[in-house]
């Protein structure tokens, strides 16, 4: 069985909101991020992402993004806590609303960088290397 995890590629005047994870989060705690999180097991359920990943960004961050969502990849990997997760990233249209670090259980930072900013920030991960540049390729650009 996986965890279903979503992220969302949130673009805004050519920069893309990236955040610090809190270091009290279990898996890649202070490391660069997109935003997202975990589905929540709902039954029967239509549009569970897509609605996963606008509910994420709401409650970390206090931004909407446009109801538009784009696929952009899914990887899988083992978490820090030895659970097997699916995750999904999709481009998302921001809409409205001030960034700001809403869960600071989970959110310790807001980043508004370029796409060569993420790439070459020390602390960046591979995977949100990959994420970006496949959300830029996909039309990240405004």
């Amino acid at each position: 069985m996986f965890i279903v995890n979503v992220e969302g590629a949130i673009r805004k005047d050519d920069k893309w909101l990236i955040i610090r994870r809190s270091k009290k989060e279990e898996h890649a705690g202070g490391s660069l991020s997109l935003v997202g999180g975990k589905v929540e097991i709902e039954g029967n359920s239509s549009n569970i992402l897509e609605r996963t990943i606008k509910r994420e960004i709401q409650e970390e961050v206090g931004v909407k993004v446009k109801d538009k969502l784009h696929y952009v990849h899914s990887t899988s990997f083992v978490s820090d806590t030895a659970e097997n997760v699916v995750d999904i990233v999709f481009l998302c249209e921001y809409q409205s609303g001030e960034a700001y670090p809403k869960s600071p259980d989970e959110v310790e930072e807001i980043l508004w960088l370029t796409t060569n900013e993420v790439i070459d920030h020390p602390n960046s991960p591979i995977y949100l290397k990959e994420s970006i540049k496949q959300a830029e390729a996909l039309g990240g650009k405004e």
